[in-house]
């Protein structure tokens, strides 16, 4: 059940530039502790060390670091939009790029820092704020697969929605947990794996 427990509120929303460039501070000096010294270290004096700022003063913005933990996972997930879906190439021909440029930009959102990565998937407490996030990402992702599918001429698949949804959870399912829990596999013997199994599925492969 998502967590209405205040402790996970931030206590400040920043109404001004200093404000915000303070909080943003904490949040990024919060990511380096946590990535360099794990969760159970990475105590609030050392992030408040970190970004230079007294411990007073980040409890002023946040209660605690499960609060700072979940700030920065919405933010993670706020970035993770696919920014190239706009300009690819719907050609005859072009869906294999297509389907690689979608799992290519979700390799891509989850890159910097495997170590912070796995934190926030094992330690990130479930608020409310968590889940609408989460569900206004995957109906955004979903949408923009949806409209791409409807106009390639490579495509299918009858049923359009459940397929695009289909194709978001396996790429972003199967990319956190490649980036966040490292393999011997290559990353690109990952991708193109991925980007053959989706093609052949969109184009009715037997």
């Amino acid at each position: 059940m998502p967590s209405t427990d205040r402790r996970l509120q931030p206590r400040r929303k920043p109404r001004q530039v200093r404000a915000e460039l303070t909080r943003d501070r904490v949040l990024t000096a919060a990511a380096h502790v946590f990535a360099e010294h794990g969760y159970a270290s990475g105590t609030t004096n050392r992030i408040a060390e970190r970004a230079r700022i007294s411990i007073g003063s980040l409890y002023q913005y946040f209660p605690n670091k499960d609060a700072i933990l979940a700030e920065l996972l919405v933010r993670h997930i706020d970035r993770g939009t696919w920014t190239q879906a706009e300009q690819l190439d719907l050609s005859p021909g072009s869906l294999e790029a297509t389907v690689r440029a979608l799992v290519g930009d979700a390799i891509a959102n989850h890159r910097d820092d495997p170590q912070l990565l796995r934190i926030m998937i094992e330690e990130a407490p479930v608020s409310q704020e968590l889940l609408d996030t989460i569900a206004r990402h995957e109906r955004k992702r979903v949408d923009q697969v949806r409209d791409l599918l409807a106009r390639h001429p490579d495509v299918h698949i009858q049923d359009l929605d459940p397929a695009a949804e289909l194709i978001v959870f396996t790429v972003e399912t199967n990319t956190h947990k490649l980036m966040a829990y490292p393999r011997t596999t290559p990353v690109e013997t990952f991708e193109n794996e991925l980007v053959a199994m989706v093609t052949r599925y969109l184009r009715g492969d037997q």
